[in-house]
């Protein structure tokens, strides 16, 4: 069992900051990737930003330069930090894990519940 606890978010006026934090628990022996996706209504969710373990990144162009990904491996805990906020920033945040568990054979996928974030004025 492996879970993922999302916090951070909420509402926050353009050109502002919000940051999100993700931890993960549970029989983890290790976690190949882990990050965060956006889900808007009617829409395919998205990749936002997603980190390695050994500390390679991911990030969409639509947030190049505005959001900075970072990941605690001894925490298992991944961070968004958001900067510059825009009104399209706006979504749910679903916080994303490729964990190998004990007992496994393969990496699974794993998601957060998710967080909502609303950019508006």
């Amino acid at each position: 069992q492996v879970q993922l606890v999302e916090s951070g978010g909420g509402l926050m006026q353009p050109g502002g900051s919000l940051s999100l934090s993700c931890a993960a628990s549970g029989s983890i022996v290790r976690i190949a990737v882990m990050g965060w996706f956006r889900q808007d209504p009617g829409k395919q969710r998205e990749l936002v930003a997603t980190m390695t373990e050994n500390g390679n990144t991911n990030l969409a162009n639509s947030v190049k330069g505005r959001f900075t990904i970072s990941r605690d491996n001894a925490k298992n805990t991944v961070y968004l930090q958001m900067n510059s906020l825009k009104p399209e920033d706006t979504g749910v945040y679903y916080c994303h894990a490729r964990v190998f568990s004990y007992g496994a054979e393969s990496y699974d996928v794993h998601w957060g519940q998710g967080t909502q974030v609303t950019v508006s004025a």
